[in-house]
């Protein structure tokens, strides 16, 4: 009986998070080393990303005019910046193995930065090992070096920062996430409710300014020569996927899949769910209902009344709204690639833990879930399943977290809300 107590207490209590999480990153770094080493390198989009940033390092700012060997540029600036940083140390994308290295350190840091946040929430120990067993996430960041495995890290970053209510850095490392791949633009509604939450409304406003404002820093070596063909390129929502590399609805017939009923009805699943979280989970804080939240917005409110609010935004309900919101999101994707694993390998055991699930069935969904993105190419079978997973954890977190009650962060000290919120 005592050897079974200590069992439940090793896998239950977050306070062995604290040894747990090294001891895992020490165990990963050789399995990252062991990977590179010992698996071939998959050439994907490598190098159409380098053709492409060799073309702006030669000068070239219209947009429309960047291309490489998989087609015309698709992301925003910051993936440009980045990537010509990553050709400069990779003699021109030549030296994979450099490349493989940096991204290795990515992954790490991406990792340890998730580790925080679940411990910053009191997560189970038991979701730990679930951060670290996915061959598909190991292969985005090593083997294939996607754009993806930056964004991810920006989110996780904003994640971290919001979580201990550094405010303009969560927005600057979200916004720089938007300005490396547009998928990030996902969590913005639930970031937006956070906002106008933790902050007195104008300091709300002012943080979206800031990240307009790195948008437009960023784009600025491109806005002078042809505005409408970077915004058009970098943001193109009306971009068409090819049915035969979808991963989610591949069981659909492709005249389906392609149909724009079949697109109607995704964004109409996608704004009917925003909606419900947005006035049924991610206003709790504010303890009013939408329209009275919504009506007291330019309202000043007495300052006691704001901290308390703002203290009720808590590091949970933060990872929770956000999670749930890129979530949504994918849901409802027309059509999903394999890297966009990236968005979800590390929210899956934090979603499904607060979707209240017993710990067997959290491993029984994340393996599924994870057998299904290792299947090539897709078939109806693991198509169906990457969207149930999804399923799952959309209205498992909406079914689990409804008599959740946001208590104040007791953590938080009173001197980072309010009028003195920490930049």
């Amino acid at each position: 009986m005592e050897y079974y107590s200590r069992v439940l207490d090793l896998t239950n209590n977050p306070a062995h998070a604290r040894w747990l999480s090294p001891l895992l990153l020490g165990a990963e770094s050789c399995l990252c080393a062991f990977i590179i080493f010992k698996i071939p390198y998959t050439e994907i989009d490598w190098e159409a990303y380098m053709q492409q940033v060799s073309q702006y390092l030669d000068g070239e700012r219209d947009y429309t005019l960047i291309k490489g060997g998989t087609g015309p540029l698709v992301y925003p600036a910051a993936h440009v910046f980045i990537y010509s940083i990553l050709y400069k140390l990779t003699e021109g994308g030549k030296n994979i193995l450099v490349a493989q290295a940096i991204f290795a350190w990515l992954y790490l840091a991406t990792l340890t930065l998730v580790m925080a946040c679940y411990r910053k929430v009191k997560a189970p120990t038991y979701l730990f090992p679930l951060l670290v067993l996915s061959k598909r996430l190991h292969s985005i960041f090593l083997l294939r070096l996607f754009n993806d495995c930056f964004a991810v890290g920006f989110l996780f970053i904003a994640i971290y920062a919001y979580q201990h209510r550094i405010w303009t850095v969560g927005s600057v490392a979200y916004s720089f996430g938007v300005g490396t791949k547009m998928s990030l633009l996902l969590a913005a509604p639930a970031i937006g409710t956070i906002l106008l939450q933790a902050l007195p409304f104008k300091r709300a406003v002012n943080a979206a300014f800031l990240m307009a404002q790195v948008q437009i820093t960023i784009a600025f070596p491109f806005l002078p020569v042809n505005p409408i063909g970077y915004v058009s390129r970098a943001f193109e929502f009306s971009r068409q996927f090819l049915y035969k590399w979808t991963v989610n609805w591949r069981f659909l017939h492709e005249e389906a899949f392609l149909s724009r009923e079949f697109t109607v009805a995704l964004l109409a699943a996608h704004l009917s769910l925003l909606l419900l979280f947005t006035t049924t989970r991610w206003l709790k804080p504010s303890r009013q209902s939408p329209l009275e939240f919504m009506a007291n917005l330019w309202k000043s409110r007495p300052l006691l009344m704001h901290q308390q609010m703002a203290l009720r935004v808590t590091p949970a309900h933060i990872m929770t709204s956000v999670l749930s919101a890129m979530a949504i999101g994918l849901l409802c994707a027309r059509s999903l690639h394999y890297q966009f694993y990236a968005y979800i390998a590390w929210s899956t055991p934090f979603l499904l833990w607060k979707s209240k699930l017993h710990p067997f069935a959290i491993y029984a969904v994340w393996a599924v879930q994870e057998w299904a993105w290792n299947v090539y190419p897709s078939t109806n079978a693991s198509s169906a399943a990457v969207v149930g997973c999804l399923l799952i954890q959309v209205f498992g977190v909406w079914w689990g977290t409804a008599q959740d009650t946001v208590e104040e962060d007791s953590t938080a000290d009173e001197e980072l809300v309010g009028h003195k919120h920490v930049d």
